[in-house]
């Protein structure tokens, strides 16, 4: 066990995928995202701690908590975020009013999300995405007057 040799820092983790993402490296920031889910499935509350041991994976057993961790911990509460937006490939252009999900995806196990009371301008949107025919489709539930959100599900393709 060390702190920081070897350890999981779900932060961290976030913070890869997103470049992954940034990147169009989906499958790797998928594989990522899934394996912070699936190790939070062992963790009371699904409360992801500052860090935990990073030993092998061994089958049917959670993460190895590192002793003195503390859990929760707010970064790695706040990483879940950033794989989200890594996934759904977020980009919001304020000047424009124009919110882009480039080509979005979805974890493992998650065939439907809402997101509610994304802040845009002086308004709020709610959105819910879905899967489709293999590919992400989304009901703009509500948005701020004059804002457009849009899905562009190929190179240069807005649906």
């Amino acid at each position: 066990m060390s702190y920081h040799n070897g350890s999981v820092w779900p932060h961290d983790v976030a913070i890869i995928a997103r470049g992954f993402s940034k990147y169009g490296l989906v499958n790797e920031t998928l594989q990522l995202t899934n394996a912070l889910f699936d190790a939070s499935l062992f963790i009371e509350l699904q409360r992801l701690p500052e860090l935990f041991c990073g030993f092998d994976r061994r089958k049917g057993e959670g993460p190895t908590n590192y002793p003195v961790a503390c859990s929760p911990q707010a970064w790695s509460v706040a990483a879940v975020f950033m794989l989200l937006e890594s996934c759904l490939h977020i980009d919001i252009y304020a000047e424009e009013k124009k919110v882009y999900f480039y080509k979005p995806v979805m974890p493992r196990g998650v065939d439907e999300l809402e997101i509610k009371g994304l802040k845009l301008g002086e308004g709020y949107a709610d959105l819910k995405l879905y899967y489709q025919d293999d590919l992400i489709g989304m009901k703009v539930k509500s948005c701020p007057k004059g804002w457009q959100v849009l899905v562009i599900t190929e190179d240069d393709k807005v649906a």
